[in-house]
């Protein structure tokens, strides 16, 4: 799974990376990123690519309550075409979910211990992603899930999923709601290249979603 994040750049850097316009307000840089909190995304309309903020933790519109998003932050690729949740919004509304690291926790004798894994070049990346709108509450709310997958190598010591990171080359046809080639989506579903990764540990800090500071994206034996 994929149950905390990080998202250090600029906006104004992220928008060149990414191409997309955003009239959101201000983006902060985020150390800790936790389910239920708002996160930037990016959709496409066929045409350009549009920066939104939205809740991590998938409402699907026909959701009677909100309170399931807390079973939705994350989507499993198999299956997505299919399942109640998540096939509507995997057909038409799929977003790019950005970051520069994720977080997972390797279970040793002393307890669990945080990981953060990143990109060898230090770039930001995105993860597969899908979105919906629900008009229940007294607000219109929009939220995602993270999409993810098997392990690769590495990522398999630490745990037995991961979030799908898209290659560039694929974030076209992703984000067109148009194109619905179902099969060559899910092809893209696949655990990103372990040569161009890289992790290392980190602070047990990072397990409580309260703390949100720069310190928490240090190498453990840096503290």
């Amino acid at each position: 799974m994929c149950g905390r994040f990080t998202l250090t750049e600029t906006i104004e850097k992220l928008q060149l990376l990414f191409e997309f316009e955003y009239a959101e307000g201000e983006v902060l840089p985020r150390y800790n990123i936790a389910p239920s909190q708002n996160i930037l995304t990016i959709i496409g309309d066929g045409k350009q690519r549009i920066g939104r903020q939205m809740k991590w933790g998938l409402v699907p519109y026909w959701a009677k309550d909100e309170k399931i998003a807390y079973k939705m932050i994350n989507a499993r690729a198999e299956g997505i075409d299919s399942k109640p949740s998540f096939k509507a919004p995997f057909k038409s509304k799929r977003c790019l979910i950005l970051a520069d690291g994720f977080y997972e926790w390797k279970k040793t004798e002393e307890g669990k211990q945080p990981y953060r894994f990143i990109m060898k070049d230090d770039k930001p990346f995105a993860f597969a992603g899908i979105w919906d709108s629900w008009h229940k509450g007294e607000n219109p709310l929009t939220s995602c899930t993270i999409i993810t997958t098997g392990p690769n190598e590495v990522t398999e010591d630490v745990h037995d999923r991961m979030p799908v990171i898209l290659k560039e080359s694929d974030f076209e046809d992703w984000l067109n709601p148009r194109f619905n080639d179902t099969e060559y989506l899910k092809s893209l579903l696949e655990p990103y290249p372990a040569e161009k990764m890289d992790k290392y540990p980190v602070s047990n800090k990072v397990n409580s979603p309260k703390n949100e500071l720069a310190e928490l994206i240090s190498p453990l034996n840096s503290f």
